[in-house]
């Protein structure tokens, strides 16, 4: 079941002009409800003109300090980001999911790792909560943040990377790169590729000496510095990754087109959620699993709908589905037959779906 809670906003300021930051007030009595790892997210729900809106945000606190805190950018057009900015204000209340995913690895103090990060604009936001995480618990660590943002304005967060720069002096390097504005060395002017990513492997990075790279920005760049790095001898298991999709591949439309003729009419579907089962009949008026079982009556967990955030993610225990696409779950999860019911397209007449997962 989608079990939201209401919480008060604590504090709500601009970090940057088109990005808010929001600390939520969680009571003693759900505090180990909301108990988090670094990387994972909340869910946020609001009724917006009329609307259920549910978006997942990063949190951007580490769990050593006890703050549950999200950045959300404006994006234009984008209703939940509009009326994040523009009308949530300090002392409002408003729904939130307990945080899930499964971004970032455990903190281990008894280890030395040596860490690197990538990060585009408001993708520093699980970025930050991990450095903080790792840096803190982890005594003989150490991280390196690659940061690209537009213009040195639009650095979310700059203060407050500074000032961890200098808290773990030596253990933490920043490199910041603005594709809008230029500066006096050409390595930091414009996105990562090949020219860049030779020198910082050659002079940034040590690749045998790297323990985990963890990305978080556009598909675009999450592809290719992922690729890179891989190619140049990392272990594709050391890349951990969480995407910011621009738009659709040609493949994922091919593919799309193709699910949206798949006839789903009559397929009978059972959704398994809180040990309890809901069974109802697809009809042609939904094309997905997710949007079958809402209309049908079902309360189940969502967030982005795109295949990204993997809120809505369940198993399949009977029959056979295919995703439209999938952005969120790794091959070792796909194998294990979850899916995201958002995306998932019935192949079978009969469909069984666990989210007690």
């Amino acid at each position: 079941m989608a079990e939201f809670h209401k919480l008060k906003v604590e504090d709500i300021y601009k970090e940057t002009e088109d990005t808010s930051v929001i600390t939520f007030h969680v009571p003693s009595e759900l505090q180990n409800a909301f108990k988090f790892r670094q990387g994972q997210h909340l869910t946020l729900k609001a009724d917006i003109d009329g609307e259920d809106v549910r978006r997942s945000y990063s949190l951007c606190s580490s769990p050593e300090e006890k703050l549950w805190k999200v950045a959300v950018k404006l994006i234009p057009g984008g209703k939940f980001s509009t009326y994040i900015n523009n009308e949530l204000k300090a002392n409002d209340d408003i729904e939130v999911m307990a945080p899930s995913g499964t971004f970032g690895v455990e903190v281990n103090a008894k280890k030395a790792k040596n860490y690197l990060f990538f990060a585009a604009g408001s993708g520093i936001t699980p970025v930050l909560s991990m450095v903080k995480a790792h840096l803190q618990a982890e005594p003989n660590s150490t991280c390196k943040l690659f940061y690209v943002n537009k213009t040195a304005k639009s650095i979310i967060f700059k203060e407050e990377l500074e000032q961890l720069r200098n808290k773990y002096f030596g253990r933490l390097e920043i490199y910041y790169f603005l594709t809008k504005e230029r500066r006096d060395i050409e390595l930091f002017n414009g996105r990562f590729d090949d020219d860049k990513m030779k020198v910082l492997t050659k002079t940034f990075i040590d690749i045998p000496d790297t323990s985990e790279v963890f990305l978080c920005g556009p598909e675009k760049m999450v592809n290719y510095v992922s690729d890179y790095l891989i190619a140049a001898g990392l272990p594709k298991e050391f890349v951990h990754f969480e995407l910011f999709v621009t738009g659709l591949s040609d493949e994922d439309i091919k593919r799309a087109e193709r699910l949206a003729k798949q006839n789903v009419e009559g397929t009978e579907i059972t959704i398994v959620d809180g040990g309890k089962e809901f069974s109802f009949t697809m009809t042609k008026e939904y094309d997905n699993i997710l949007d079958a079982a809402l209309g049908a009556g079902a309360d189940l967990p969502f967030a982005c709908k795109g295949g990204v955030c993997s809120t809505c993610k369940c198993e399949v225990k009977e029959g056979a589905v295919e995703m439209k696409i999938n952005y969120a779950l790794d091959d070792k999860e796909v194998a294990q037959n979850l899916v995201l019911s958002c995306q998932s397209v019935p192949t079978t007449d009969k469909v069984v779906v666990d989210f007690d997962v």
